[in-house]
């Protein structure tokens, strides 16, 4: 809409600030202290939460521009994901030191979250440090972990937990019992029992004593999108019956030590914190009595779930968590105290995959405005007037509707706007049978919706609007046609609706007076974004800027647009994983950014996204012969004369050029 909405009259008296933006925004509250605006209205990054060591998100897109790096272009903040990890390591170590646990922790990065090897690279290093391991979920996945626990190097890498999650074939187990042999710190997770069989026989076999996990299906239920993974009805995991015969199997075999570990997986992004208590409770009793039977047990992996607060609400809402790290740290320390001072049992080395937690902060894509599409607000009424002439008989509904728009007050707002649906409605009908002209139509659809414009105007300015006004938002909203696109760079928002905080990098010391929906470049009507990040409330359009014209644009004949660019925060988990190629656009630039000594940033590295070349070539497209059978149409065109030989050449160029391009747009 034109104005910002009553719920935002709050940040309308008087001059607005880039603090009112990020009031707007809500960038403290998801932001979690790596996000804030700075006094010159632009997006600032604290990688280290240290106010006074900032990244100028605009200016580093300004950079990269000049260096020929264009948008869309996804930026990692090394620094965050080292201070991420960090967080995490420091809030288990507060919370068993204020508990007195004894049994250590380590939080291990399952890849499947972000398979990048840059981003694997990274937490690989900091492993060895922080008694940190990896996670493979997958035959691929594991042979990337062997490499990467190998290059991490340092003389802690041997005892870096690997833990090997999903189904294992025969080969699997018999690359994990080679690797025990080289050294590693792996353990299966045995998710079937099919699985035990196949670990005994290759450890007999290659004569080791193997570590062996065995993950149970708990009857607390897990919460939010991915609750179906947790609970008695989940896709992996043995009944404790099942694990009571793994144990009798494992005695049998003189191996009941070799089991090390015991495992649950409550879900994805847990939102309640009362569900990570139960299932964690329940677990740690199973861990004691296995105990209590023989078992070798000195780990207890509680799986993944720690959670990002994408709303910055806080709450247990689907887009959010009611929990702090230091709290889940807390609980989780404590239940298992617990439990094991009752039952008499040491403390076990407490494991969590934390992949979401972990890597979601330090991924950011930035993408231009290219253009809009909007409703206009003002009624030019000579035009209407003179449209209205050229009638022998003007349609009684179109002069309904004019005369609704003049006579509205501030006082008859809801006659004014019932009276108007009415009319445009008689006029629709009319038209549908054929008594009005299609001139007419558009007549009455540009008084109809100047007539909301200013309906909308005129209720904002008195507060609250009416229930049938509480539509008319959405329905005048703009449309951003942004250069991104959505299944590529951020499938779980078309995929299940999820919410990532969204707001313009730049100009927030102006006050935003559009309200739009984002949509991409794709051919596809899904490809859009109209659910926006708000306290646990479903807010369908964002507050944006006007696009300005670029300037000189006007005296060449095609208006461009300035430069306009929004940011996408928390991307960091899955979404570069998942996206997919939908219309053959490929993976973006990403860029990595770190802090450099004199308080500015730096580029550590940077990816080319995806030629033209290359996803033609990934979709089994032989590109020597399309340019062949190009280069051969072109030539027969120039012969029969259809094209110039210079016109056939720069064709030519084009698509030689095309190929060897960025699959986005590029201004």
């Amino acid at each position: 809409m034109a104005t910002i909405s009553p719920a935002r009259s709050a940040f309308l008296h008087g001059q607005w600030t880039p603090a009112d933006a990020a009031a707007l925004y809500g960038v403290g509250d998801w932001g979690k202290g790596y996000v804030s605006v700075n006094p010159a209205g632009h997006v600032a990054v604290m990688p280290t939460k240290d106010p006074n060591r900032q990244i100028d998100l605009h200016e580093v897109i300004e950079g990269l521009r000049e260096r020929g790096i264009h948008t869309p272009v996804l930026v990692r903040f090394n620094d965050i994901l080292t201070h991420r990890l960090k967080e995490i390591r420091g809030a288990f170590d507060a919370a068993m030191a204020e508990q007195g646990y004894a049994g250590g922790y380590s939080c291990v990065y399952p890849i499947k979250v972000n398979q990048q090897r840059h981003v694997c690279e990274q937490v690989a290093s900091l492993a060895v440090e922080l008694n940190f391991g990896l996670e493979a979920g997958s035959k691929p996945e594991l042979l990337a972990v062997l490499g990467l626990s190998a290059t991490a190097g340092g003389p802690g890498v041997n005892g870096m937990p690997i833990i090997c999650n999903g189904f294992k074939d025969d080969e699997f187990i018999e690359t994990v019992t080679l690797a025990t042999k080289l050294g590693r710190n792996i353990i299966p997770v045995v998710e079937k029992f099919s699985e035990l069989e196949l670990v005994v026989k290759h450890a007999r076999a290659y004569g080791i004593r193997p570590k062996i996990g065995l993950r149970v299906k708990l009857s607390a239920r897990g919460a939010g999108r991915w609750e179906g993974s947790a609970g008695v009805r989940s896709k992996f995991g043995l009944f404790v019956s099942e694990c009571l015969r793994a144990v009798d199997y494992l005695k049998a075999h003189d191996m009941l030590d070799c089991l090390n570990l015991l495992h649950c997986h409550v879900g994805s992004q847990l939102y309640d914190i009362k569900v990570l208590k139960n299932a964690v409770n329940e677990l740690a009793h199973v861990y004691c009595e296995l105990k209590k039977m023989g078992a070798g047990l000195s780990m207890l992996d509680i799986g993944g779930g720690m959670g990002v607060d994408y709303d910055g609400s806080q709450s247990a809402w689907s887009s959010s968590i009611n929990y702090t790290v230091q709290e889940y740290a807390a609980d989780v320390v404590y239940r298992v105290k617990s439990v094991c001072d009752s039952a008499g049992v040491p403390h076990p080395r407490i494991i969590s995959e934390s992949g979401r937690a972990m890597v979601a902060y330090s991924s950011v894509l930035v993408m231009d405005v290219l253009g809009t599409s909007k409703f206009e607000n003002t009624l030019d009424t000579e035009a209407i007037e003179k449209a209205l002439a050229k009638e022998t008989q003007p349609p009684k509904p179109v002069l309904d509707l004019l005369d609704a728009y003049r006579s509205m007050t501030d006082r008859n707002l809801l006659e004014i706007y019932h009276d108007a649906t009415q009319a445009r409605d008689e006029a629709m009908s009319l038209f549908s049978l054929g008594y009005m002209s299609l001139p007419m139509r558009g007549v009455a659809e540009q008084i109809f919706w100047a007539t909301c414009w200013r309906l909308l105007e005129k209720a904002g300015k008195k507060g609250e609007l009416p229930e049938e006004f509480e539509g008319l938002p959405e329905l005048l909203s703009d449309i951003y046609f942004c250069n991104f696109s959505l299944f590529q760079s951020m499938p779980d928002s078309w995929a299940i609706d999820q919410l990532f905080p969204i707001l313009p990098i730049h100009r927030l010391g102006e006050e935003p007076t559009r309200r739009g929906i984002l949509a991409d470049i794709t051919c596809d009507s899904d490809g859009k974004i109209d659910h926006f990040v708000d306290k646990r409330v479903e807010k369908k359009t964002l507050e944006l800027h006007e696009v300005r014209p670029a300037p000189g644009s006007e005296a060449d004949g095609v208006v461009g647009v300035e430069p306009y660019y929004l940011g996408v925060f928390l991307l960091g988990a899955y979404q570069e994983i998942l996206g997919d190629l939908h219309n053959l656009l490929g993976d973006t630039h990403a860029v990595h950014i770190s802090l450099d000594d004199h308080g500015g940033w730096e580029i550590d590295e940077v990816i080319e996204g995806d030629t033209v070349e290359e996803v033609l070539a990934y979709v089994q497209y032989d590109v020597p012969d399309l340019k062949k059978a190009m280069r051969l149409d072109i030539e027969a065109a120039c012969r029969q004369g259809r094209l110039t030989l210079a016109e056939g050449k720069s064709l030519l160029k084009y698509y030689d050029d095309g190929l060897e391009g960025y699959t986005y747009l590029e201004g």
